[in-house]
């Protein structure tokens, strides 16, 4: 059989696949990656709007979202599993067309308990079904010596897509002006169809790889998850992503603060949101990337948590001026480049501490199941935390955003603190290994 011809059953190896091909895969993926979360996410960019279209309350808002963590929470592990025992293609056009479906039912904007239904439904197309596609597609349609060239590309092509349905966003919030319930629907109807769309796209375009299909009864090996559970490196690092994850996705919360105490306007907080959410992405990624790999991830994260606090803390001891939005604005994007940053090399702890390739995926599954635990309880608290301090007119009061941004610094300081044990757990036992040889042999 030549280089170019299939096998009998249609599956293509990597050489089989043309260049542009596993370009357009990998941009595809990328993509993907980006966009199939917008919906879940969205109070994370369009805050106000989205809360006042649901007809919900701060708590009620944060309590749906918890319901898609807790449904991704249950799902992370499997959908690991599901990934090695089912074909890509399907995977990915399934995912994206299920999730796209479920995007329509919410742009009509439903009731509080359809609202639970849809991000339930949600949390298992995008994270049973989708989780496990993005590496596993980059993988495939890269050499083994190309990958982490690879995934640093994808990252950066996630944020361009990000960036650029932000700015659709912000487009669609100037052209309804005051009518939000229409800009939300809107919105999410144009998400839909691009889900839609990649849904198609992956059914057309991913191929039947050869050898993504694990055949030899190894996709689940319970001895894997036994050795990733007694090893301290992969606990320490889990939480250390805990308290990472809890600030980088609390720094969100810096979008309704900017509206509802600095009086900025809608317009702007959304493109600032977009930008500390995706595009800043493009830079701290790589940034954080480069300079983990000389210094070592849990010093960087280290350096990190300490830089979010100052950073933080300046926006919190800013006087509650509309002259002072410009200042605040650039804050909240550099909030967000530290907070990108140290989210995306937090799990490169694993490799610092020399976690072996045979139980890595195993590790990566604990540390998704803990690291991401603040999706379960952080949205609810700190709405009920708005709901609390909510005057008459609906207006949150400043006190409420201080105290979230209190916890935020508390998150930040046990991230530091986690990392650093990690560090110094790290060098006590490489020193350890060093001095064993020259202990003297018994008898």
């Amino acid at each position: 059989m030549s280089a170019s011809t299939p096998s009998r059953n249609g599956e293509l190896t990597y050489d089989q696949i043309s260049a542009g091909r596993r370009w357009f895969i990998l941009i595809l993926a990328s993509i993907g990656s980006s966009i199939i979360y917008a919906p879940a996410y969205l109070k994370a960019v369009f805050y106000d709007p989205l809360q006042k279209a649901l007809g919900v309350t701060n708590t009620e808002l944060g309590a749906v979202f918890g319901a898609y963590a807790i449904t991704a929470l249950i799902c992370y592990l499997p959908s690991g599993i599901i990934a090695d025992k089912v074909r890509m293609r399907t995977l990915s056009s399934v995912g994206f067309i299920s999730t796209a479906i479920l995007t329509g039912v919410y742009a009509m904007l439903p009731s509080l308990a359809l609202l639970y239904v849809v991000f339930i439904c949600m949390g298992i197309t995008t994270i049973f079904i989708w989780w496990g596609v993005r590496y596993k597609l980059v993988r495939l349609v890269s050499k083994e010596d190309e990958y982490p060239k690879r995934i640093g590309l994808s990252y950066g092509i996630y944020g361009v897509a990000g960036l650029l349905i932000g700015l659709v966003s912000t487009a669609i919030v100037a052209m309804v002006g005051t009518n939000l319930n229409l800009g939300v629907s809107i919105y999410l109807w144009f998400l839909a169809g691009l889900i839609m769309l990649l849904g198609i796209l992956s059914w057309l375009f991913i191929p039947k790889f050869a050898d993504e299909i694990k055949s030899d009864g190894s996709g689940f090996n319970l001895s894997e998850f036994v050795s990733a559970f007694r090893n301290p490196v992969v606990w320490i690092a889990a939480i250390s992503l805990f308290f990472v994850y809890f600030f980088y996705t609390g720094v969100t919360y810096t979008t309704p603060y900017m509206t509802g105490i600095l009086g900025a306007s809608l317009a702007v907080t959304t493109i600032i949101a977009n930008i500390r959410n995706y595009g800043i992405t493009l830079i701290s990624g790589p940034a954080f990337g480069f300079i983990a790999n000389r210094f070592k991830p849990s010093r960087v994260i280290v350096a990190g948590s300490l830089a979010f606090i100052v950073a933080l803390l300046a926006l919190m001891i800013l006087p509650e001026k509309s002259s002072m939005v410009v200042v605040a604005l650039i804050l909240v994007v550099l909030l967000g480049f530290i907070a990108n940053g140290s989210f995306s090399v937090v799990s490169a702890q694993l490799t610092e501490g020399k976690v072996p390739l045979h139980y890595f995926g195993a590790a990566t599954g604990l540390l998704s199941i803990i690291g991401f635990l603040p999706d379960t309880f952080s949205s609810t608290w700190f709405g009920a935390i708005m709901d609390s301090h909510t005057d008459t007119a609906g207006a949150v009061s400043a006190s409420a955003y201080q105290m979230i941004f209190m916890i935020l610094i508390i998150s930040a300081v046990l991230a530091a603190v986690s990392s650093l044990v990690l560090f110094f757990y790290l060098r006590n036992k490489k020193r350890a290994a060093i001095d064993e040889p020259s202990t003297p042999a018994s008898a």
